[in-house]
Order: C-alpha cells, then structure tokens, then sequence
C-alpha cells in the first residue's frame, strides 16, 4: 500500500502557509502502521544500533514499536521537567518557538550506538537538540530514521555525518 495515503495533509495547519502531516490516520490503520515500522526497519537495518532514542511525543510512537522490531532497547527524550531521575537537558528553537528536552543521565552508555528515531523531520532542531544530547553521554549517533521528510525545510542539513533516513517525503 501506498503510505502517503494513510497520512491525512491539513492546509493552513497550525498557521497559514502550513501544510501540516497528520499521521494519527496511519497509526489509527494497524496494517499501514505495521508496514511503516516494518519498512523503516528495512531502511536501517544494515546499522549497528544498541538503542533507540526518541524524542517526545510522536517519536515515542514510531521509534519505540522499532526498537521492539529490532530488538533493542528505547530511550525516551522528553520535555524539561518530564523524567523524575538526575537528567541533562538542552534548549532550542522550535519551527514556532523554543523548548527544552531532557534525557537520563544513566539512558545511554559511553559507546552505545543509537538510532534517533521520530515521526518528522522538519527543520531539524529537534533532532539536532537529541544528537546533542546523546552525544554528552557519550553515545555514538549511528542514524536517524524518520517517518516523513519535508525536504524544502532541509533538516538534514542540521545532521552533517549522520546519515539520516526517511521513509516518505514531501516537497511541500
């Protein structure tokens, strides 16, 4: 099945000029998500991944069901004030703001290879917060796997050495 057609586009979402991706229409469709998770599996199965790291909340929701498919473990990164152990945290810029994610200190070894995974790739910020934050514990940023790309937004410009997969892509 073509994957583009469980994803519902929203124009004018959440501002004018926006053409916003929803993917609750492929998560909602066990068959369509089970084949999303399945082909992202393809796409980064040639890396060696100890862990899956994803930021909150959509990457919960697409790296975690890979972790469980690969067989590896899965680290949430959450929001500022979200995890109740010692955490490291750093700010960024949002596509409409800023925010703060935070991770365990204890999430993710020296050394351990991990696959950042999440549901879009935008402008990169999220994903360039996350790297950083894996990279202060001493993780080994080996990929990102992704659900959806807007190419003209060129996150993957914020992810030099990292090589970076998508799933779908959208040039608007």
């Amino acid at each position: 099945m073509d994957l583009k057609d469980s994803i519902r586009v929203i124009p004018d979402f959440p501002q004018p000029g926006i053409s916003f991706k929803d993917i609750t229409t492929l998560l909602k469709d066990g068959p369509a998500y089970r084949q999303a998770i399945d082909e992202l599996k393809a796409l980064v199965a040639h890396m060696k991944i100890d862990v899956i790291a994803g930021p909150e909340a959509r990457g919960f929701v697409i790296g975690a069901p890979l972790a469980y498919a690969l067989g590896v473990g899965f680290v949430p990164i959450r929001k500022s004030g979200k995890l109740p152990f010692d955490t490291i945290e750093v700010g960024y810029d949002l596509e409409y703001g800023k925010d703060t994610l935070a991770v365990h200190t204890d999430a993710i070894l020296p050394g351990q290879n991990v696959l950042i995974a999440d549901d879009l790739l935008a402008t990169g910020g999220t994903i360039a917060t996350s790297v950083s934050l894996v990279e202060q514990l001493g993780g080994v940023v080996v990929g990102a796997a992704f659900l959806i790309e807007l190419v003209e937004l060129a996150g993957r410009n914020k992810l030099s050495g990292i090589e970076v997969v998508s799933l779908l892509t959208y040039e608007d």
